[in-house]
């Protein structure tokens, strides 16, 4: 007898999970779960658009063709819609709230049916478990994620900076030859229990005490399991060329691919540097090397404060920082530094503070710094510092910084594609914290809205692949990321005249509008404006 596990695993090695002409192939003993009717599909592949129905049985893609004769136990009606694949976020921060809120609206409805998280070298594995004496893993956090039952699918890198904090510390000093061991081994345990490839940040602590040697080490396991090393640059302004050619190094060491994490000009003094960035990147590819990068659709980026001042006055954590500030022998210096970090995105009056610890700083939330020092007739520098101690460093900051001819620039290149580095949050509930980057609710919708349909730098196909099938390639999840049959039913439904973005940087508490349908694993999750079920999974590579 054939069950309905075996026939679709016999379907998906009966067509190659590829469309060509549309092709009928389903089973004679069950009727779909949900049928689209009569959209435009647009398969994720970057091939041409074509109309037909798409239908659904469990989690599954079971047929696509022209006027499906069978009837759906649910049917919607596409009429004039693009169908396709839900789009996979490969650089997200979406975790951060899916414990309090799993129904990650701000995600849902501009589309997204995955995200993946445990980027800029932090993870929530490895890492000591709170309740015990054992380091949390990968495993343990993937289960927790199964348990919450989230709105998407979420994967997880595994991040060298977390790694490096359980072993070595906050210190800025070499890893001994035990500690790397141990580092290497917590890395393979991550990919055995599943995490999607490695990342790091080495704009921060203690990503940016990491060497070259080190990073080569840990992104070794990388290459036996086909994934990638992810890496938010050593320097994205003045030494971003040098900072491209490190991680460029990581991964021909290692033989991985690489994933240059939000590439950017940042400064305006840097912005002509694209053309070398991209020669260098052509070049690695010209010799074997898989290189490829993603970029959110804004001109501003998001970061905590301190990435403001040099990462030696963070070497051992907060405490020597502090203290680094009020030394004699030291202060100036960081001043200076600072000022000039500052001054290369133009001023302190391009720094938005969008989050704080303790409330009698909410005040500055949503404001520019240069603005709130004036009011307060204090230096800016100056109402940092005092930021910065009274909530511990825990401040977030937004920079406006970036080229909107480079933006496109990066979106068009073959090897770019669209991710958010956003959270999820909502307009209501426990989701709504501080004053967050519009990013997190808007960044799929306006590349459709905006770099699609208004300015041209994409065609929908051309935009759809780098949210879908490319980003899901990265990851290893290739059963996702493209509407083919025998794939997950992970699907988008939208009106390509009216998708676009309504979150901006004064109140990115609004949700993208033009999106119909959103579809997780063959579950209805948001149609018409309304809610519906909660069937994301955690994946594991």
């Amino acid at each position: 007898m054939t069950t309905r596990r075996h026939f679709l695993g016999q379907m998906t090695v009966a067509v190659g999970g590829v469309l060509g002409a549309p092709t009928i192939l389903r089973s004679a003993r069950e009727a779909p779960d949900l049928i689209l009717r009569g959209g435009v599909i647009i398969d994720g592949l970057g091939r041409p658009r074509f109309q037909a129905d798409l239908a659904i049985t469990g989690d599954r893609i079971t047929a696509i063709g022209r006027k499906l004769r069978e009837q759906g136990a649910v049917e919607l009606d596409c009429r004039d819609r693009i169908v396709a694949p839900g789009f996979v976020d490969v650089h997200s921060h979406g975790d951060g709230t899916v414990v309090d809120d799993p129904m990650q609206e701000s995600l849902i409805r501009q589309g997204v049916t995955t995200i993946i998280v445990g980027a800029d070298g932090s993870s929530r594995a490895p890492a000591m478990d709170p309740d015990g004496d054992a380091p949390l893993t990968i495993a343990a956090v993937l289960e927790r994620f199964d348990r919450v039952g989230p709105s998407t699918n979420i994967g997880t890198l595994v991040g060298l900076g977390s790694v490096r904090a359980l072993v070595v510390g906050e210190a800025d000093r070499p890893a001994t030859p035990a500690e790397l061991r141990r580092m290497v081994t917590l890395v393979e345990r991550a990919l055995a229990d599943g995490a999607l490839g490695t990342s790091t940040g080495l704009e921060y602590t203690p990503g940016a005490f990491a060497s070259l040697e080190e990073l080569i080490a840990l992104c070794a396991p990388l290459a036996e399991r086909g994934l990638a090393y992810h890496t938010h640059l050593r320097n994205e302004d003045d030494a971003l060329v040098e900072a491209v050619e490190e991680a460029i190094a990581v991964a021909r060491g290692a033989t991985c691919g690489l994933q240059i994490a939000h590439l950017k000009t940042q400064g305006p003094r840097n912005w002509t540097k694209l053309d070398t960035v991209f020669e260098r990147i052509g070049t690695a590819r010209a010799t074997g090397l898989d290189v490829a990068f993603d970029r959110y659709p804004y001109l501003a980026y998001h970061t905590g404060l301190t990435n403001l001042f040099p990462a030696w006055t963070r070497d051992g954590g907060m405490a020597r920082f502090f203290e680094r500030i009020e030394d004699r022998a030291t202060a100036d210096r960081i001043r200076a530094e600072a000022n000039e970090k500052a001054a290369l995105i133009g001023g302190w009056e391009n720094v938005q503070i969008s989050r704080v610890a303790v409330a009698e700083d909410e005040v500055v939330v949503g404001q520019r710094l240069g603005s709130f020092a004036q009011q307060l007739s204090l230096d800016p520098y100056d109402v940092a510092v005092g930021l910065l101690r009274r909530n511990d460093g825990s401040v977030s900051m937004i920079g406006f910084a970036m080229s909107e001819a480079n933006l496109e620039r990066i979106l068009a290149h073959p090897q770019g594609m669209v991710a958010s580095d956003g959270t999820a949050y909502a307009v209501s509930g426990p989701a709504r914290r501080g004053s967050p980057h519009p990013r997190g609710a808007g960044s799929f919708a306006r590349v459709l809205g905006r770099y699609v349909r208004e300015r041209k730098t994409l065609t929908l196909e051309q935009a759809l692949q780098k949210m879908t099938a490319l980003p899901a390639s990265r990851v290893g999840i290739t059963s996702r990321g493209r509407l083919a049959i025998g794939t997950y039913a992970d699907v988008v439904v939208f009106d390509a005249d009216r998708v676009s973005d309504r979150a901006d940087f004064r109140d990115p508490f609004q949700y993208a509008e033009g999106i119909t349908a959103t579809i997780v694993n063959g579950g209805l999750t948001f149609v018409d404006g309304g809610r519906g079920l909660r069937t994301g999974r955690a994946l594991r590579g």
